[in-house]
């Protein structure tokens, strides 16, 4: 937990983002959360340009957007690993250096260590 001007502690929380096919994206979801590897996906579609190999890509995707404790940040990345299609998927782990003090709460609950 980091300390704050409060006498709350923030529990320290990260998000993780990573684009996933459309058809795997509940799949990778759904094992994430029965692990308690995270608390909360959100699943967006987007629509992605890149190059990849020398080729221009364009694909429809989910984003899917992870809040799980920052300790476990290295667990989730490790697992979207496995769990992931793609040779090199897209897994950013960004913190969270704020918010509503019951949300991250009940993130860092909801979470194993």
């Amino acid at each position: 937990m980091v300390e704050t001007g409060s006498l709350e502690p923030v529990p320290e929380i990260c998000v993780i983002f990573s684009t996933v096919p459309v058809l795997k994206s509940q799949e990778i979801a759904r094992a994430l959360l029965d692990r308690h590897l995270v608390a909360c996906v959100n699943l967006m579609p987007v629509r992605s340009w890149y190059r990849w190999k020398g080729g221009f890509c364009d694909d429809e995707e989910h984003l899917l957007v992870l809040k799980t404790r920052k300790e476990m940040a290295e667990t989730v990345i490790r697992e979207l690993k496995a769990l992931h299609p793609y040779e090199v998927p897209e897994i950013i782990v960004l913190p969270v250096t704020g918010g509503h003090l019951p949300y991250l709460a009940w993130v860092h609950e909801e979470t194993q260590e």
